[in-house]
């Protein structure tokens, strides 16, 4: 553990298994700290508050951040997940299993509809493709859009506005660019879920009671409908729940997949044996976590490892690191799917755990499980891979693979995709 000057205007760097997630489970490391956090990485000389951010947007955009679940804590972090939990009960995603393999499955078929007559003469056809575009951002875009109740699929931009948010989130002293785009971004999304709800509200239910639909967005409106979310809050946890169901999930595919194509052993292995998926999925987790790292700003003085962490000070808390701690982890940057060490941090953990960490979980488990069938000669194609330049996020701007396939691939059933659900923990 050290104090970092530089990063976000100074930080203490939290990296061990044991410190990460004791001040994860500590209520004195809070996650309250959005407007503080927008105004002094916005007020460095690279940020340019004056430029960057003029009033209204920027109190527009410090007030939809800070009314996030992400960064509120205690009575109003319970009130705020307990709304939203109810989509992310164990019922509700069985029921969406089916769908999640649909999609996967229009995906892998698109895929194989641009297959080409291969060189081996044995009848197999090849295709070259990017999973990240392909398949990588589709897949959760289109399942967190069809889990809100958007029927039109992926708002258009979408994933354009994630990607602008991610940067400037990522960024410990973000341009004016990044921060002019990141507000336009989360202006645009708002906008979006504004129209929404106005159209569902343009057909107004009999009672208080009735839901505006039997989706997340529509339990979301009920509760605002009910006074128990203002209409800040509400938008605030649409716009939390498209990007944050969007991004891990989309780093989880990409870097899962690239972790298995590096270890071939490790491929043949999860081919050779599809029960071990699940356990495969949680080292993915573990061992190139989507997710590196969050932050806490300390409400009291703490005494940590011969240290005094001082109330106000910034904390930032390594997951990346902590899942690959060799206190906790036996060879931790070995990529094994039989791995059997118990729990990895990248979900977080405490009163703040990612609440869609079994929806991502299940999403990848369908998604491989889809791929593994009809996919199952993948390789790195020739061209180079490319990493987004992101602190926070470990995620892949490109993964460039090719495939043979045979003249009729085996794509997922929808028996198979109710098979995939999570009834235990995701870790």
């Amino acid at each position: 553990m050290e104090w970092n000057e530089e990063f976000c205007g100074g930080a203490w760097i939290i990296r061990s298994y044991a410190d990460v997630a004791a001040a994860l489970r500590d209520p004195r490391f809070s996650v309250r700290r959005a407007a503080r956090w927008i105004n002094s990485t916005l007020a460095s000389p690279e940020g340019g508050l004056p430029h960057a951010l003029p009033d209204p947007g920027l109190d527009q955009f410090k007030r939809v951040f800070s009314r996030s679940l992400l960064f509120v804590d205690g009575r109003a972090h319970r009130r705020l997940r307990g709304i939203v939990n109810i989509g992310f009960k164990p019922n509700d995603l069985q029921s969406l299993a089916p769908a999640i393999a649909g999609i996967a499955e229009q995906l892998i078929a698109a895929l194989c509809a641009k297959a080409t007559a291969g060189e081996s003469g044995d009848g197999r056809r090849q295709v070259a493709f990017d999973f990240i575009e392909s398949f990588a951002r589709p897949l959760p875009a289109l399942v967190i859009a069809r889990m809100l109740g958007i029927t039109s699929g992926q708002p258009p931009g979408f994933v354009a506005w994630a990607a602008d948010l991610a940067a400037f989130i990522g960024s410990p002293t973000p341009t004016a660019e990044q921060a002019r785009r990141a507000q336009q971004a989360l202006a645009c999304m708002t906008g979006f879920f504004q129209d929404e709800m106005s159209a569902r509200a343009d057909t107004p239910s009999a009672t208080p009671s009735a839901t505006p639909g039997d989706d997340l967005l529509g339990r979301i409106m009920l509760a605002h409908r009910q006074h128990r979310l203002s209409r800040i809050e509400a938008l605030a946890q649409c716009c939390t729940l498209l990007f944050a169901g969007y991004e891990t999930t989309r780093n989880l595919l990409g870097n899962g997949l690239l972790a298995l194509l590096r270890h071939p052993e490790q491929w043949a292995r999860l081919k050779a044996s599809p029960p071990l998926l699940r356990n495969a999925i949680r080292e993915m987790l573990r061992h190139d976590s989507p997710v590196q790292y969050t932050g806490r700003r300390l409400l009291a003085d703490i005494e940590l490892r011969g240290k005094t962490l001082r109330k106000g000070q910034l904390a930032i808390l390594h997951i990346g690191a902590a899942n690959r701690d060799p206190e906790r982890f036996s060879e931790p940057h070995r990529f094994d799917i039989a791995r059997d060490e118990g729990n990895h941090l990248a979900f977080g953990h405490g009163p703040h755990v990612c609440i869609g960490a079994a929806l991502s979980c299940m999403e990848a488990e369908i998604a491989f499980g889809a791929l593994l069938r009809a996919m199952p000669d993948m390789a790195l194609g020739p061209a180079g891979l490319a990493w987004q330049d992101n602190c926070a996020y470990r995620a892949l701007e490109r993964l460039p693979l090719t495939c043979h396939l045979p003249s009729i691939p085996p794509l997922p059933s929808m028996h198979q995709a109710r098979q995939a659900t999570y009834h235990g923990s995701p870790h």
